[in-house]
């Protein structure tokens, strides 16, 4: 969604899809609770105050880009890239504790599928495990020399899904697991020492490759890098990206999910005063 009076210099942005657990909302002692009140409809109701403060001062330069789709693929910011106007700046919301990010970290998904021979459990020479092959081959993920950056850091991987098997006295002839490394820089070294680290054992699908970015920062705000990725990387053509928002992203995507109203209120005050600026050098 795209709301502008002429063609906008600096455009809010934030996503308005938000994930499980599902869990009721409610306000208490001035906090809201819910899914997406910090990531990140709290931050698109922010940026729409902004938006009306700054239009009510008679500023006309102000867009907004509201995307579905981000925490599954970034489909809305992909279609979004494909109308964008000639903005000079994009703030993009995400939680930061109002801080300006200046990097965040990049993605790389992958599956990795072992192969094997089923067998009777009794009888385990007969067979070969795919699941003992794939445990092998994720311990041996720990020890590997990852890339590093010195504003990022080291990266770091995850697995999160694993399965396999066709019974418990049946040797498993197949299993997959999904690792998720948040990367410092390009995917390239991880790939190739992801591929060195498993020597062939076991097959590599690519799922999802994401940069990681470097944000620009304004000064007089903290700023601060974060491991999480945006849409950022898909709203290339709508200018240079600023990354702030209000509430925490540790509480976001679980059942504790909130955002102080106060903290709310402030957002609206730091988006304001960060697209006045911007405004004031975009000429």
């Amino acid at each position: 969604m795209i709301a502008a009076v002429g063609e906008p210099e600096v455009v809010f942005s934030t996503h308005f899809d938000c994930v499980p657990p599902f869990f009721p909302s409610r306000m208490a002692n001035g906090v809201l609770y819910g899914r997406g009140a910090c990531d990140a409809k709290g931050i698109l109701a922010a940026q729409i105050a902004a938006a009306e403060r700054l239009r009510a001062k008679g500023e006309t330069r102000i867009g907004l880009v509201f995307v579905g789709g981000e925490e599954r693929g970034s489909d809305g910011a992909k279609a979004a890239n494909r109308i964008a106007s000639k903005a000079k700046f994009l703030i993009n919301g995400e939680p930061t504790d109002l801080r300006l990010g200046a990097a965040t970290r990049g993605a790389y998904r992958v599956r990795l599928k072992a192969q094997g021979k089923a067998a009777h459990s009794g009888y385990p020479e007969l067979g070969e495990s795919a699941i003992d092959k794939l445990i092998d081959c994720l311990v041996s993920l720990r020890d590997a020399d990852w890339p590093e950056d010195p504003l990022l850091g080291r990266t770091h991987h995850t697995v999160g899904l694993i399965q396999g098997g066709v019974a418990p006295n049946v040797i498993s002839p197949h299993a997959e697991a999904e690792v998720f490394f948040r990367t410092v820089g390009e995917t390239g070294p991880v790939r190739e020492t992801l591929h060195q680290v498993l020597a062939g054992r076991v097959g590599v699908e690519e799922i999802l490759e994401l940069p990681a970015v470097r944000m620009h920062t304004v000064a007089g705000f903290e700023t601060a890098v974060f491991s999480y990725f945006s849409d950022i990387p898909f709203l290339s053509n709508w200018g240079t990206p600023l990354l702030i928002g209000p509430g925490s992203i540790h509480v976001a995507h679980t059942d504790r999910e909130c955002i102080a109203i106060r903290e709310l209120d402030q957002a609206v005050d730091v988006y304001e005063k960060l697209a006045a600026a911007l405004l004031a050098v975009s000429h």
